[in-house]
């Protein structure tokens, strides 16, 4: 059973398809169960802001795929020659080797990443969690695909430095506020703009554990979307400097050609000023916010270029720990890819046995039926005998058997052991060789 990926994301499609193509929680059972309509067919649909990806244990050796891709150009509108040109297909140990990657932040707009292993773990768990006429939606290859993968996030985050600073703007506005407030968990944030670098913010924002966040931007509809996709609430952009008040941190990056926060608008909202810190990180090109505001009591203001160097820094460190989690993705993969590839041999091995021990005892009967005189003791002592001879001759073909579909020769070695054996015909009563 064929396992593989169908998907898009942050490198092959642009942020506008990527809006299409994503999918709520509330979509996921029904697009879970088309995907895996046929009995043994086993899928997960891991959908986040960089990405859309369909996984599959292919029982129907391809029509799963089929589906995918099906899906994906019909959610965006798209004929199947178009969602070729975006969308990508990997099978077998690169397919293994690409969730295992996804999950170590090793595929992520933002390398190194925390937030994409909590993504993934929650498209696994809705996938267990669905079922249909035909089954689970999720069985043994996809569950010990993706246990493997969590576990090789894991390893990443914990034996190497991958995942230690900030490598990209919004991350680095994200981290320059934990060094005000310390740990963001239950903290508010009000995110003015709602194009990719706020999507980026959002996501760290919640995976710092922020309690609350509201999205403002002028197209009200995208605003409240966004919002709705990372639990949060939108408010209309003419109103967004209410809101002040009650946040403790502001990131700004819209599109405007002119500062959206002037003095003016700040004073309006907060006559008293502001009674608690309030840190506010500006990284639009032009400048979202007057300086003048960060002359302000209790406002700690940043711009993009006070966060460069954060994000210089941090990603050397990280792309010094490329090696090491990378060894780690490839230990996985053989890890995984051991295992799965073993599952082939099952079938052959059992066949294997069961045609040893036919011989064994068709003989076994004709030998006792022209040794009559022998005592019951002497007849078990004889079966024993040749079960145990049978057992020592199959032992080492079978761990051969095993050993070759673990390092890629599985198909080869199979063919040759079911034609020597000739295991493909119709079991007989005894036989002779």
């Amino acid at each position: 059973m064929p396992v593989a990926v169908v998907g898009v994301n942050h490198r092959t499609a642009p942020i506008e398809l990527r809006e299409r193509l994503a999918f709520g929680r509330a979509e996921l059972p029904g697009a879970l169960l088309g995907l895996a309509a046929a009995p043994g067919c086993e899928a997960v649909l891991l959908s986040t802001c960089n990405r859309t990806e369909v996984y599959l244990a292919d029982a129907e050796g391809g029509a799963g795929v089929e589906r995918a891709q099906a899906l994906l150009a019909a959610r965006a509108g798209a004929g199947r020659e178009d969602a070729s040109l975006w969308s990508y297909v990997h099978r077998d140990r690169q397919a293994a080797e690409h969730l295992f990657r996804v999950a170590a932040g090793l595929d992520s707009m933002i390398l190194g990443e925390p937030q994409i292993q909590g993504q993934v773990r929650e498209a696994y768990a809705a996938a267990r969690e669905t079922a249909g006429a035909a089954g689970p939606v999720v069985g043994p290859a996809l569950n010990r695909l993706f246990q493997t993968a969590l576990g090789v996030g894991g390893r990443v985050r914990g034996e190497t430095q991958l995942g230690v600073g900030a490598a990209s703007v919004p991350s680095a506005a994200v981290e320059l506020t934990k060094k005000i407030f310390g740990s963001l968990r239950g903290r508010r944030a009000l995110v003015l703009g709602a194009g990719e670098m706020s999507e980026v913010t959002l996501e760290c924002l919640r995976g710092e554990g922020v309690g609350a966040c509201i999205v403002a931007n002028r197209t009200w509809e995208r605003a409240r979307e966004l919002a709705e996709r990372w639990g949060g609430s939108a408010v209309r952009w003419d109103d967004f400097a209410g809101a002040l008040a009650g946040v403790d941190m502001v990131i700004c990056s819209t599109a405007a050609p002119h500062p959206v926060l002037t003095v003016q608008r700040f004073r309006a909202a907060l006559p008293h000023g502001a009674r608690r810190p309030l840190c506010i990180i500006d990284i639009a090109i032009p400048r979202d916010v007057d300086p003048a505001v960060g002359d302000e009591h209790n406002v700690f203001l940043y711009n993009v270029d006070d966060l460069q160097q954060i994000v210089h820094e941090s990603l050397g460190r990280r792309l010094a720990e490329l090696p090491r989690a990378e060894a780690i993705v490839a230990q996985g993969v053989d890890d995984f890819w051991g295992w799965y590839a073993s599952l082939a041999v099952v079938p052959t091995i059992r066949a294997l046995r069961d045609h040893g021990e036919r011989l064994r005892r068709g003989e076994v009967e004709r030998a006792l039926r022209q040794l009559g005189h022998l005592s019951a003791d002497d007849q078990v002592a004889i079966d024993a005998l040749t079960r145990a001879l049978t057992n020592k001759l199959l032992h080492a073909p079978t761990v051969r058997l095993r050993e070759a579909a673990g390092n890629g020769r599985g198909t080869g070695v199979l063919d040759t052991a079911r034609y020597l054996f000739h295991l493909d015909r119709e079991p007989a009563g005894t036989e002779e060789e």
